[in-house]
């Protein structure tokens, strides 16, 4: 049997649009765990006059243009966890990948040295805010399934993606589990 990767992201982001919309007025605890948010990592490609390719804008204050893959080569769907973790400088944003994730993780690494790979997300109420996150330079294979990067993000907005994409992994293990 084949699965239709693409029509299960779609599969998943209207369910997750679902779910961000169908929320009511409740404490913060209880809209914490409502969040939800999306991770998508696009690897850089070369320029050129193909539909599978496009340019997006990374960082917000000064923002330089890369191109991208259109479709990632991971999502939310292979998150396993999410956290914020101290840095010199500041934090950042350090996303742990099930075992399918991490597969993908470290053969597109290992492939494409010295190219980026560009992240965006969405999240916030409802999923409002979307944005590219950040295009960390690829340096070394990542074989563990753990991408750290540093987010164009404060650190409340760190906080909030971690936060959905734990809760959208949570939903994604009870789903898968049934």
């Amino acid at each position: 049997m084949k699965i239709s990767w693409c029509r299960f992201n779609i599969y998943l982001a209207v369910a997750l649009a679902a779910a961000a919309m169908c929320g009511c007025s409740t404490s913060p605890e209880s809209k914490a765990k409502k969040q939800l948010s999306t991770l998508r990592l696009h690897m850089e490609v070369s320029r050129d006059a193909s539909t599978t390719s496009q340019r997006v804008p990374i960082y917000r204050e000064r923002p330089f243009m890369i191109n991208v893959e259109t479709m990632p080569f991971v999502n939310e769907s292979n998150v396993s966890g999410a956290k914020v973790v101290d840095v010199v400088g500041g934090f950042a944003l350090s996303i742990q990948f099930d075992h399918a994730g991490a597969a993908m993780l470290e053969q597109a690494t290992t492939a494409n040295r010295g190219r980026k790979i560009a992240v965006f997300s969405q999240f916030g109420e409802e999923l409002k805010s979307l944005r590219w996150l950040g295009a960390p330079l690829i340096s070394r294979r990542i074989s563990d399934g753990v991408f750290v990067f540093t987010p164009d993000a404060n650190r409340e907005e760190a906080e909030e993606i971690a936060r959905g994409l734990n809760n959208v992994a949570k939903k994604t293990r009870t789903w898968i589990d049934k």
